[in-house]
């Protein structure tokens, strides 16, 4: 028997509440359980429309505009599938701050932050799932799947949108470690390199340093080394581009660990043998003022058992200094 059902065009007009907005996330709070790749597609082909214009999956939504809903397939099914018992057990024993207003957790590697074309179950799905009671509840920024770390969710619209307020004006500190190949200079690093997103079918892109792309600056600062084999940095992101750190950094002649898009295949081998097996990045802190409540947060996410051990492995291997 087949569940699902098809909704026809639909014409919305965008609230005060909804202002702000990407029309990506837009769509994928509206079209829950459809992936993300079927979105982006029907954006491409100019199925979705804003004010009767094709639009970018970046545009940002404006009080009064008129977004075009195409028709679409919903599967009943997927709004209904609970997390594993698992799964909601880890991510409970991850929550690193809650308040009335904010939910943060050291999001599992692996794991992706919503569903996808390949991912049945996010972050987000399994969250709303432990907390029904939170009908509001949205990613305030997102994670690659295979970085761990802070993850800032609001429980209220008000919220989300001071929160992606402060994030485009560059009042969120957000800092990162990584394990990269080869020895940076001991001083900071500054890269500014514009990024350029190429979408590609499948709902796949790759990101690239070009001078077309948008504006990206990322702070990189080392903070242990291994001979010149390895570096442990400190990464201070003031842009959120797709793939920013993992692209810059490799951009610099010093990718990341165990990543097997931008990565160093020889390099990632060699990390394995220090017990690796995911991609060595790590949303470390993140800290912010709230305006409206005039509270500051500043939450801290520990490194991951594996991440600790691979340190450890490499300091017993490779004498370092911090």
């Amino acid at each position: 028997m087949n569940n699902s059902k098809k909704m026809g065009v639909k014409h919305i007009t965008v609230s005060d509440e909804e202002e702000g907005q990407r029309i990506d996330n837009y769509l994928i709070t509206r079209w829950k359980g459809v992936p993300k790749s079927h979105l982006y597609r029907l954006m491409r082909k100019g199925e979705v429309r804003v004010n009767k214009k094709r639009i970018s999956p970046f545009y940002r939504l404006k009080r009064g505009d008129d977004v075009r809903l195409p028709p679409i397939f919903l599967e009943d099914k997927a709004k209904i599938i609970p997390p594993s018992a698992e799964t909601a057990q880890l991510l409970s024993t991850r929550i690193l701050y809650e308040d009335d207003y904010l939910l943060v957790i050291n999001k599992p590697s692996g794991m992706s932050v919503h569903v996808g074309s390949t991912v049945r179950m996010g972050v987000i799905e399994a969250l709303r799932f432990m907390y029904p009671k939170l009908v509001h509840l949205e990613l305030a920024h997102r994670l690659d799947s295979e970085t761990s770390g802070c993850l800032v969710l609001a429980k209220k619209k008000r919220i989300l949108r001071e929160v992606h307020t402060l994030l485009r004006e560059g009042k969120v500190d957000k800092v990162y470690w990584a394990l990269t190949q080869g020895c940076w200079q001991p001083s900071e690093c500054r890269v500014e390199l514009p990024l350029h997103k190429d979408y590609r079918e499948g709902g796949k892109h790759v990101v690239a340093v070009n001078q077309e792309g948008k504006s990206a600056l990322t702070v990189f600062k080392p903070l242990q080394t291994f001979h010149s084999a390895a570096s442990l940095v400190e990464v201070k992101l003031f842009t959120g581009r797709t793939h920013q750190i993992r692209v810059h950094a490799a951009h610099q002649g010093h990718p990341i660990a165990g990543d097997d898009r931008y990565g160093d295949t020889e390099f990632n081998k060699w990390t394995r043998q220090f017990g690796l097996k995911r991609m060595f990045l790590h949303a470390r802190s993140i800290e912010f003022t709230l305006p409206s409540e005039n509270q500051r947060i500043k939450v801290v996410a520990p490194l991951d058992p594996e991440l600790e051990e691979t340190i450890s492995a490499l300091e017993t291997n490779h004498s370092g200094s911090r």
